[in-house]
């Protein structure tokens, strides 16, 4: 009985969540509920106060985007951004391929989809219509490109895969970097052939004023600075510098000390910039996991968790397809995989020992088919942003991508979990 109650609650979010509700209130409320009804409602307060404090990932995820905010603040950003475009003016033939991983390297230093569309779109989607890229193609590289944030370190999902193995955040990047950067080259080349098999690589002629480039004089300096972080992780961490062995949070403030230092910015206002990101990254990124910790627990109270775990136990590989689309269809269909995806890590990935899979390779595999998800969805905030850039519908996008989208989830499972 407390089963089938459970499962018309999670009908409920699920299509709470479709209709796009606030999704922390949604889980929240349900999570209470649960608690509620399975006679302990305190389990859910208990939750709540526990996700507050979970160090690793408030340290790693606030001070990536308090280092993201400075680096808007500083206007390195935009520096970083004009350079690649005026590189990719120069590739010809194979500036599809090359604005999205363009805007795969701009993702890992500004890990917001939506804030790394609005930045690269209005200098890469112009690029391509003026060599004459249809429009909806345009929209459809940068879009596909929109995923490299998997690489950031301060990735809300890194850091709750890492709580769950046990282990540093680069060492889950470093587990699923191989498959998330096949991903992206794949939906890359795939987009090519797209392009050409729909005659959309050329030909198309932009009307007045439509393709205008912004356009600044790039200092080579400010371009590198949101890579800074970034770089000294990767060095550290690889051991090719052991000097610069250090935790997420120490880099960040080293960049956005550099930063000051280059830009000659206001101090007070940089700092201010810093924990202005920070705030909003608890409460909307630390706030999704708080709500989804309240979530999991009215799943626990009333039993769910334990029923779909012995169900799994039965078939691994229902398992290992469930941990990547399962993730994949919500974000699809929501515009959003974050719920769904620290949903299925914090209720199923803890039990990955048990179905025969490793912790981090089932975690990262939810994580990059919820962004993947999300990257053909139609109502996500970043296909808006570039649709909208373009003048195009945001299905057309979507259409152009799936393919290349699909093959890269696929990659990912057989490199990950199969």
């Amino acid at each position: 009985m407390m089963i089938m109650l459970g499962a018309v609650v999670v009908l409920g979010v699920i299509w709470l969540l479709l209709k796009r509700h606030e999704s922390r209130m949604v889980l929240i409320a349900a999570g209470i509920l649960m608690c509620c009804l399975g006679g302990k409602p305190m389990a859910a307060l208990d939750a709540f106060a526990k996700s507050m404090t979970s160090a690793g990932l408030i340290t790693s995820v606030c001070s990536c985007m308090g280092f993201a905010w400075c680096m808007k603040y500083t206007g390195c950003d935009k520096h970083l951004v004009v350079a690649i475009g005026k590189v990719l003016k120069k590739m010809g033939f194979l500036l599809i391929p090359g604005a999205t991983i363009a805007t795969f390297i701009v993702n890992i230093a500004i890990p917001s989809a939506a804030g790394c569309s609005a930045a690269v779109g209005v200098i890469f989607i112009p690029i391509m219509m003026s060599a004459g890229i249809h429009p909806a193609m345009a929209a459809a590289a940068v879009k596909s490109g929109t995923y490299g944030s998997m690489l950031n370190p301060g990735l809300l999902h890194n850091g709750v895969v890492a709580k769950l193995a046990g282990v540093p955040i680069p060492e889950v990047i470093a587990t699923h970097m191989p498959a998330t950067v096949a991903g992206v080259i794949i939906a890359a080349v795939t987009l090519t052939v797209v392009a050409i098999f729909l005659k959309e690589n050329k030909g198309y002629v932009p009307a007045d004023g439509e393709a205008t480039v912004e356009d600044i004089s790039v200092n080579p300096l400010y371009a590198l600075m949101p890579l800074l972080p970034i770089v000294i992780l990767l060095l550290g961490n690889t051991k090719i510098v052991p000097a610069f062995k250090m935790g997420v949070p120490q880099a960040m403030i080293i960049g956005a000390l550099v930063a000051l230092a280059a830009t000659r910015k206001n101090p007070v206002k940089l700092t201010k910039s810093f924990f202005d990101g920070m705030g909003d990254a608890y409460a909307n990124i630390i706030g999704i996991i708080i709500s989804v910790g309240v979530f999991v627990a009215g799943l626990n109270a009333l039993g769910l968790i334990k029923a779909l775990i012995n169900w799994m136990l039965n078939s691994s590989g229902i398992v290992k397809v469930a941990s990547a689309v399962g993730p994949f269809l919500l974000a699809l269909i929501s515009g959003s995989g974050d719920a769904a995806t620290v949903a299925f890590n914090e209720s199923v990935t803890p039990h990955a020992v048990e179905f025969g899979l490793n912790t981090i390779n089932m975690g990262t595999m939810a994580a990059l088919g919820g962004t993947l998800g999300r990257t053909i969805s139609p109502i996500a905030g970043a296909t808006i942003i570039c649709a909208g850039i373009a003048g195009v519908d945001p299905m057309e996008v979507c259409k152009r991508n799936a393919l290349g989208i699909v093959l890269a989830l696929i990659v990912g499972m057989v490199l990950l979990v199969f």
